[in-house]
This record gives C-alpha cells, structure tokens and sequence, in this order.
C-alpha cells in the first residue's frame, strides 16, 4: 500500500504530542505572564479584580460547553481509528460540529444578556462590561474545540499547538495594546479591563481559524495505516447512525463536563466568598477588591504554571488508553498508566517544593510591583502545596475517563469543591486569618480530591504505583535540591542583583535534583527506554556512567 511508508506510529505520537503540547504550554504560560506583567501593572490589585472576575466566568462557561466534549470526541475517533473504520469518523466529526456551534452561540448569548446580574454575584459590579467582551470568546472555542478533539483522537497536537500559540500571542499582543489605547484615553478601570480581555477574543478567532485550515489540509490514511497494516482493520463501513453517535458522546460527555465545570463554578462561588467575608470582617469593598486582586491576579497564575507541564501528558494519554483498551491490551494500559504517574511525580513535586520555597523571589521576578509580589508570596508558599495534588488529578482523571469509569471523578470533585466552600466560608471569617483561608481551603480540595481519584484507580483501572519509587524519590532529591539552592541564593544575593541571583538559584535547583534523582536511582531503566529512539538513548546514558553496564 503506497501509504505505508508515512504511517504515523502510535507510540512515537504519543511521545511527540506530549512533547509539543509541553513546549506549547510552557510558551502559552510565558506568553500569559508577559501579558500578565503589563496588565497587572496597568489595572493594579484592584483593576485585576474586574479582569479576573469576568474571566473566572467565562471559564465556567467553556467548561460546561467544552469540558467534556472533546474528550469524547477524542476517544470516539481514536477507537474508530484503532479499528480503520474512517467512514465512523468523519461521521462523527460532522455530528460533532453541529453540536458545538449550537452549544457556542447559546453560551455566548447567555453570557451577554445575564452580564450584569453575573457581576453582581460576583461582588465585582464593574466586571460586566469585560463579560461582554470575552462573551464571542465561547463561540470561537467551540468551533476550535471540535477539531481540536478530532486531532487528539489521531493524536496529533501540532494543529491544537499552534492554534493555542495564537491565542496567547493575539491576547498578549492585541490585549496590552488596547488596554494601554483605553488608559490614554482615560477610561475607568472597569473599561480598561474590557479592552484588556478582549485580546482574547481577537486571538481566540485567529486560532480556530487555523485549525479550519489544518482540517482541510489533514491526511487521515497516514494516521490510519498502522491498524489497517497489522490486521486490526474492521470493515470500513459506518455502522453508528447520527442518534447512536449523539447518545455516545453525551453518555461520556456528560460526566467529563460536569466534573470539570464543579471546579470552575467551585471557583466561581469562591470568588463570591472571598469578597463577601472579607468585607463581613470590616474590610471596604476596595480594600477587599485589592485583597482578592493581588491573590488571583499574582499568586494563582504562579502556582498555575507547574501543572501546564502536566496537562499534556494527561491530554495525550486519553486517545492511547481508549485505544489499547479497545484492542483488549490492558497489560500496557496498565503500563502506560503506572510511568505516565511516575513522571507526573517527577515533575511535579520538585516544582511543589521550589514555589513554595522561593515564592517571593519568583514573584518578584515576573512582576514590577515589589509591593504585590511581598503580599501574593505567602499566599502562594500555601497554595504551592495544590501544584502536585492537581498533576496527579489529572493523569488520574484521564485514567479514570479512558477506561470509560468518567462518572467516578465528579464524586472526587464534588468531595473536594464541598470541603473548599465550607472550608473558605469559615476561614475567611476569621479576622486573624482572612484572605489565607481561600489558598488553604484550595489544598484541601484537591488533596480529598485526588485521594478519591487515586482509590478509585486501583479499584477499577488497576492502577497501583509503587509509592516509594513514584513519589518519595522525587520528593527526597527536590528536598535535597531545594536545600541546596536556598544556601545558594542566600550567598549570591549579596554579590548579584536579585532577579539574576533567583535565575542561578532555580538552575541550581534543576540541576542539584535530577543528580540526586539519579544517585538514589529515582530514574530506572524501563523509564528510559519506553521513550521514542529509548534504547539508544539507555546507551548513551550508559556510556556517560548514568547507568551500570550490564
């Protein structure tokens, strides 16, 4: 078959999409800090609370419209794709479309007529004027959402890359500009901010209209070839009719969306808490309004930056389970499933220890403001602690979803969003503790969370890391390397300016963990050589003395 020369090999797209979707939201997370930067320094504590609010809404909104969705649309093509049955997933792509560009409009129009009443819940009145201008928003990531499930089911992540870059340079660029036109022209805060968010909008349509482009161009037999050549290929005839296809990607949709919109309307009823309480304790609502600014607006974009490391991992590893449960292989799956953990804990926990160490020397390394920075970094030394429990949430919740058990997570979530609700209410209330008990309550949640998560993957998927391997040894070596670096920037401080000495201390770090990783053997063989070229790479390790000859 002439096609066979460019057939695109499973596992290799795995590693590459995981490596794209990484890099790209390491870029999209600078490219969101730059914009950050500026805008919080234009819009300050208080004017950062119209922006944050407004955008807090919206992501309630894409939830709900998007959490679920292409996720199934995703596993729904990867296990057509698995059986080379390409008729099933062009009808389910059409099907697919028509659903998210009802979804979309009806979302944006809701979002446009209860602006106002949306502010007022949120104890931010000012917010609705940029709830109007990111309300398109919607629209557009629906259309865009539909493809981009549609290329995660072929495991092909460069059109979503790109198309994310887009969105993140258009808010960057056209964000900044328009809210600096809009403070020249002497606009209010509230206005200001509306100006500020509509780069979003402008980006967001940039996006979805390369992955219009990308569909056109996209070459489904090279991604189908590799099933059809090992005999795994079904008739190549579309047996699921339009209602079949619709009740599939509700009946996994449904329990995804839900699961992922109890955390963004959790959040969206904390925003609500923290004004409320604070002002309940005898601050004014500027006051309060600065408070719940600087704590969205600085500490939480930090502590959100580790876990875009993660995501992609999680993203990736839907379509791959879904599709080797599909051809009965559960001993990979359960594979697959234990190293996805044990790199996510690689990951994850060196940077749950170097942010809550270094939180003020790395806000003030991104922001201008020495002032917000000294007041967000407590704030983020305790929220810090959520960075790890929410990696593990997410591979745990894309474990949960390929093995078709998508219902368990939202007992998960509605367990932690219960205990973050009632846990922010009372702290908050307490003068001497106040606007610490929103981060607190945030670890708690995702701590409940991720302990039911990972009970019910060994239940049900079979999943049982080995503790000490998965996560005590990279919590010794970031122990060990965050000892290191700490002694180390206290010593360049004196001789180097701050942002450059908390640069050399973060390498410092990097380099101090992954030596102690590998001294305690934290790094083994078969975690080497499940990568793409792996055995190749094993033995240049083991010429450079990583690992022991044999």
């Amino acid at each position: 078959m002439a096609v066979t020369s460019k057939i695109k090999n499973n596992k290799n797209l795995f590693f590459s999409g995981v490596v794209v979707l990484t890099f790209t939201n390491i870029l999209n997370k600078v490219l969101g800090l730059f914009f950050r930067i500026p805008i919080g320094n234009l819009l300050g504590d208080s004017g950062m609370a119209y922006f944050t609010s407004a955008y807090h809404i919206y992501t309630w909104f894409y939830m709900i419209s998007t959490g679920g969705l292409p996720l199934a649309v995703s596993m729904l093509v990867s296990e057509a794709r698995f059986r080379g049955n390409k008729k099933e997933i062009s009808k389910i792509y059409k099907v697919t479309m028509s659903l998210f560009l009802i979804v979309g409009a009806v979302g944006t129009l809701l979002m446009i007529i209860f602006s106002k009443a949306f502010a007022f819940m949120n104890g931010v009145e000012g917010s609705y004027i940029s709830i109007i201008a990111i309300a398109p928003t919607l629209f557009f990531v629906c259309v865009a959402s539909a493809m981009r499930g549609y290329f995660q089911g072929f495991q092909e992540m460069r059109p979503t890359a790109v198309s994310q870059v887009l969105e993140s340079a258009g808010k960057l660029a056209i964000g900044v500009l328009f809210a600096n036109y809009a403070m020249n022209q002497g606009y209010g805060l509230p206005v200001v901010a509306a100006f500020a968010i509509s780069g979003l909008t402008i980006g967001t349509a940039c996006g979805m209209l390369f992955l219009m482009i990308s569909k056109l161009r996209f070459n489904e037999d090279m991604y189908c070839a590799e099933f059809e050549s090992n005999g795994t290929k079904l008739a190549n005839e579309s047996h699921s009719s339009v209602r079949g296809i619709v009740k599939r990607l509700l009946y996994i949709a449904i329990p995804i969306t839900i699961s992922a919109s109890i955390m963004s309307l959790t959040t969206m009823v904390d925003d609500m808490i923290i004004n409320w309480r604070l002002m309940s304790i005898g601050y004014t609502q500027d006051i309060a309004n600065a408070l719940y600014g600087n704590y969205t607006g600085f500490a939480i974009p930090v502590a959100d930056l580790p876990p875009a490391l993660i995501y992609p991992i999680s993203y990736s590893l839907i379509p791959l389970l879904k599709g080797t449960l599909t051809i009965g292989d559960r001993k990979r799956s359960v594979q697959i499933c234990k190293r996805s953990l044990k790199v996510t804990s690689m990951i994850a926990i060196p940077c749950t220890v170097g942010v809550c160490v270094f939180a003020e020397p790395i806000l003030k390394l991104i922001f201008k403001s020495e002032s917000s920075a000294e007041l967000a970094a407590p704030k983020l030394s305790i929220l810090s602690i959520s960075i790890f429990f929410i990696c593990i949430l997410s591979i745990s919740n894309a474990v949960l979803q390929a093995h078709g058990k998508q219902k368990l997570p939202i007992i998960s979530l509605v367990a932690g969003s219960a205990a973050k609700l009632i846990l922010g209410f009372v702290l908050i209330g307490i003068p001497q503790i106040g606007i610490y008990g929103a981060p607190i309550s945030t670890v708690v949640c995702y701590m409940i969370a991720t302990s039911f998560n990972i009970y019910f993957m060994a239940k049900y998927a079979d999943v049982k890391p080995a503790v000490f391997r998965t996560f005590w040894k990279p919590l010794i070596a970031s122990v060990v390397g965050a000892g290191a670096s700490f002694a180390a920037l206290a010593g360049m401080n004196s001789f180097l300016p701050s942002r450059l000495a908390t640069i050399a201390a973060i390498l410092i770090t990097a380099v101090v963990y992954f030596i102690a990783l590998f001294l305690i053997r934290g790094v083994e063989e078969d975690d080497i050589r499940m990568l793409p070229k792996g055995d190749k790479i094993f033995g240049i390790m083991q010429k450079l003395k990583f690992f022991k000859n044999k």
